[in-house]
């Protein structure tokens, strides 16, 4: 194998010759032996990083940080990235990292500067050319490159989950108008509480999500704060005068967000609390869907011995033993899905917690936990709509059969009979298994006219208000 001698603190070391990265990545891959999955994994992750670099070097540029030549070189190596897709295997670092993201900071610095030394007809390490560090990485520190490319990163991996979500929405609302007109009965703890229909139901389903696309979106511009001209600590140590605006107006330009800088870069730098923000909103979001989830089991359950008032696509055999079962897949893989993500925001949750003074060393595992939960949510609701949601069916004579036969219609008659004669009606109801309407014409409370007009499935779906009134 070919390779090339590349130097730093500790030493030298032999850096395949083909390779974009480096000697620092080549430590990290050693040092970082964690998970399975590396920085390349996150592509999202990569270009919120060179959108980075190429912010810097065009304010370097302007400012006379760097030549205008090397300023330019390293702009067209990062839009090899951004516009062409190159490199973006050349993350090979773990997402599991010491160091406060500086080996990923590092990582870009290595191959945005081999790039650009390709791109100038120069072989990889010529860094007395380009440097990784005194070009790529001017005026920056890990400490305001890693966040700000790890937020533009979260923002933009968020708007796809958004727009799943979204579809997931829609398929609500459209089994909310498929089901308008099937009356079913409403529960709460489980036991009959009134009529509702089945409409109304998944109706409720799609706010439910429309709610949280809401939140996720007035929560997510907080990522566009940043810190970005900060460098170690929030001082902006080694920049000129008027970097950090410009950067940031750069950074605008170049990403397409409305990135606005921090109005304290030292507070700005330290603080995670808007993953913490963001995070929740996603747990809210998993909390809320794996809620449905367990309403999708139930209401399908049976198909004989449960209330089977609903019919979810058939996705496989659901036994070993058991012959012809058929189990609610979908909806418990999602559910477990939500679980994974409550327990992602426990993770962040401490990782926040854990900063020290000026710096929070733990944005890694915050990063891996927040990209985790965007995917897998994201994932989730594209499964359940697409092999859920839209194949439902209803069984309406169930539904129908539930209301007319249930105990919980004496509650539209307290107005007519008075709470004490309800109860009483319902305790018979319960001892003999007559009807309601059996119960309230044998004791005369009521008419078979108005017992008509009271219960009939007009009025059961859309409560009017029909007892007398007082002038």
């Amino acid at each position: 194998m070919n390779t090339r001698i590349e130097h730093d603190l500790l030493g030298e070391r032999e850096i395949p010759a083909d390779a974009y990265w480096g000697i620092h990545t080549l430590r990290a891959v050693e040092n970082f032996n964690i998970s399975q999955q590396t920085i390349s994994d996150i592509p999202e992750f990569v270009r919120g990083m060179v959108m980075v670099k190429k912010a810097t070097a065009r304010t370097n540029g302007e400012l006379g940080v760097i030549p205008a030549e090397i300023a330019r070189a390293i702009e067209a190596a990062c839009d090899e990235v951004l516009l062409n897709n190159r490199c973006l295997d050349q993350f090979p670092s773990d997402v599991y990292q010491g160091g406060a993201g500086t080996s990923v900071n590092m990582n870009t610095n290595e191959v945005i500067a081999n790039l650009a030394l390709e791109l100038l007809g120069h072989e990889k390490g010529r860094y007395d050319i380009i440097n990784p560090m005194d070009h790529v990485n001017a005026s920056q520190s890990t400490n305001d490159a890693y966040p700000t490319g790890f937020r533009l990163a979260v923002y933009n991996s968020l708007a796809a989950t958004l727009e799943k979500i979204g579809r997931l929405k829609k398929s609500f609302e459209q089994k909310a108008e498929e089901f308008a007109d099937i009356l079913k009965m409403g529960r709460t703890q489980l036991q009959d509480a009134v009529p509702m229909t089945l409409g109304q139901e998944f109706s409720a389903y799609a706010v439910l999500m429309d709610e949280e696309i809401n939140n996720l979106h007035r929560t997510a511009q907080m990522l566009l704060k940043i810190n970005l001209g900060a460098t170690a600590i929030g001082t902006g140590v080694n920049t000129p005068e008027g970097y950090a605006p410009l950067a940031v107006a750069k950074l605008s330009e170049i990403s397409g967000l409305n990135c606005r800088l921090a109005p304290n870069l030292i507070e700005a730098t330290s603080d995670c609390g808007t993953y913490v923000m963001l995070h929740g909103a996603l747990k809210r979001t998993a909390v809320k869907l794996s809620k449905i989830c367990n309403d999708l089991r139930l209401l399908s359950s049976g198909p004989r011995a449960g209330l089977n008032e609903i019919n979810l696509p058939e996705m496989q055999a659901g036994s070993s033993i058991m012959p012809a079962k058929v189990n609610p897949v979908i909806p418990e893989v999602v559910n477990q899905v939500c679980f994974k993500i409550i327990g992602n925001d426990t993770t962040i949750t401490f990782a926040a917690e854990a900063g020290q003074l000026q710096l929070n060393v733990m944005e890694p595992v915050i990063g891996q936990a927040l990209f985790e939960s965007i995917s897998l949510l994201g994932n989730a609701c594209i499964n359940l709509q697409d092999k859920c949601i839209d194949g439902i069916t209803a069984n309406r004579h169930v539904c129908e059969q539930y209301v007319f036969n249930s105990i919980g219609l004496v509650t539209y008659l307290n107005p007519f009979i008075g709470h004490h004669n309800g109860d009483m009606v319902g305790k018979i109801c319960a001892q003999t298994g007559k009807s309601v309407r059996e119960v309230v014409l044998e004791k005369g409370l009521l008419s078979a006219e108005e017992l008509d007009d009271i219960l009939s499935p007009a009025n059961l779906m859309n409560p009017q208000y029909k007892a007398k009134r007082f002038k």
